[in-house]
């Protein structure tokens, strides 16, 4: 029998191509999706789709008895870094209790190897570039969730063998990203505000720094990564090395889109100001090709994003606390008399 993989958020951005890539390494897929921000057109034919949510434990267990994973990739997650700090009900019970589901189920079935997205969120604010052997010091919910999962994925392993592998991607773009939400993903933010004629926002003055990282640089890495034994109960860097300010990316995302910069600088959030990592691990694991240019894979994004046009995403319904929301995201919401 062959390798089983379950994906996890499958019909998002990057859960759909590291599904796309275990196909072509011949494994038999299942992808689980609520669809709250994926999409349909996003799953490959040749996959095997449920749609459910990993809060419900019972339709998991259910999932591990049918199908005997001996994979899986849990890339199911809200990952909106600066809206965690007002939704933290949301965030843990997605972010973390869901991941105790999967963890929970792979241990009872035995499972092979966890994969697990974590981010770079969960360094927080530490030294440049950011290294695995850093102490993790997040600074928003999200990034605790993630770095939550992380211990429990160390503890199981002590507790019961569970073979896992962590990786630490951070602003990953390209074809298929929801460019329709408002709270995450800049590049998507700005090309969705270029076709719909709008100027693009900034927070601050966009001098923040980021390393953003094209899929293909990103997805075949963490499909591949069972295939590697040495890589089991490792933690991975995996992404773009350089750096790019905020400003700048805009510069690039205009000319890329053939437009004209329009740029609205908005009061500047709690975040942090610089955030790029260190690969040299994950290179020495791991045969990567060169990597895809910012300039390049943006190039590529925008002739997919014209293709496909401005999408509009619902409403983000479900924030618990506005105290010290930014003003831009505060006017989005019916603010609470009690909060005013």
């Amino acid at each position: 029998m062959g390798n089983v993989a379950l994906v996890t958020g499958g019909a998002g951005f990057i859960g759909s191509h590291v599904a796309d890539e275990l196909l072509r390494l011949g494994d038999r897929v299942v992808v689980l999706d609520d669809l709250s921000g994926g999409f349909l057109e996003n799953v490959n034919p040749n996959v095997e789709f449920v749609q459910g949510t990993i809060l419900d434990h019972d339709l998991i267990d259910s999932l591990f008895a049918k199908y005997h994973f001996t994979h899986v990739y849990h890339l199911a997650a809200y990952a909106a870094e600066g809206l965690s700090h007002f939704i933290k009900r949301f965030n843990y019970n997605n972010n973390v209790v869901g991941s105790i589901n999967l963890i929970n189920a792979s241990v009872k079935f035995g499972l092979k190897c966890f994969v697990f997205t974590s981010s770079i969120a969960v360094y927080g604010a530490n030294q440049l570039p950011m290294t695995e052997d850093l102490i993790p010091h997040p600074e928003d919910p999200y990034g605790i969730a993630k770095v939550s999962v992380e211990h429990d994925l160390r503890v199981s392993k002590e507790m019961f063998g569970m073979d896992y592998i962590i990786f630490r991607p951070h602003n990953v773009y390209g074809e298929r990203q929801n460019i329709g939400d408002r709270y995450r993903n800049v590049i998507g933010i700005f090309m969705n505000q270029i076709m719909q004629g709008d100027s693009l926002t900034i927070f601050g003055d966009g001098s923040q720094s980021r390393g953003f990282s094209y899929i293909s640089d990103v997805a075949p890495v963490i499909a591949g990564a069972p295939y590697c034994e040495a890589a089991y109960n490792q933690i991975f860097n995996v992404g773009a090395d350089t750096p790019v300010t905020v400003k700048r990316l805009a510069e690039i995302v205009c000319e890329a889109m053939g437009v004209e910069p329009r740029i609205q600088f908005l009061d500047a959030r709690k975040e942090v100001l610089h955030a790029y990592a260190s690969h040299q691990k994950v290179r020495d694991y791991f045969h990567l090709h060169n990597e895809v240019s910012i300039e390049a894979g943006v190039q590529r994004m925008a002739e997919w994003a014209r293709q496909h046009g401005h999408r509009q995403s619902k409403r983000f319904d479900q924030v618990e606390v506005m105290k010290n929301m930014p003003p831009s995201w505060l006017a989005e919401f019916k603010t609470d008399p009690v909060e005013k």
